[in-house]
């Protein structure tokens, strides 16, 4: 199983890539969106990971337009952030698969990937 984890904050993505590695997962990073639609286009992952507050293209930007390239189309996206009001929450759920809430809990956050990595 092979995640990317796009995030602009450096201790997030090693926070994740030492929760999920110690799970036998893959985790590929990109600190903006830009690299991480390049990256995706070539890596095509099993779940994208996505920061949605980031400077320049901000995460739901950079998810409708990883939605738009056929190769990525069954690939689950799932909103990893620090915006948990209601409102944040359901724009985030328009257009990604899932939500995940930052503070990452250690003890949930392989269980949440872990069933968007097998739906």
């Amino acid at each position: 199983m092979h995640v990317l984890y796009i995030e602009d904050n450096v201790f997030n993505r090693t926070l994740v890539r030492r929760i999920l590695e110690a799970e036998g997962i893959k985790v590929a990073e990109a600190d903006n969106a830009d690299d991480g639609i390049e990256m995706a286009r070539t890596l095509v992952p099993d779940l994208i990971l996505m920061d949605l507050s980031m400077p320049e293209l901000d995460g739901l930007t950079a998810t409708r337009t990883l939605r738009q390239i056929p190769a990525l189309s069954h690939v689950p996206i799932v909103a990893v952030t620090a915006n948990v009001m209601p409102d944040d929450r359901q724009r985030a759920l328009e257009i990604c698969d899932g939500y995940i809430p930052k503070p990452i809990d250690v003890d949930r956050f392989p269980t949440e990937v872990m069933r968007y990595l097998k739906s």
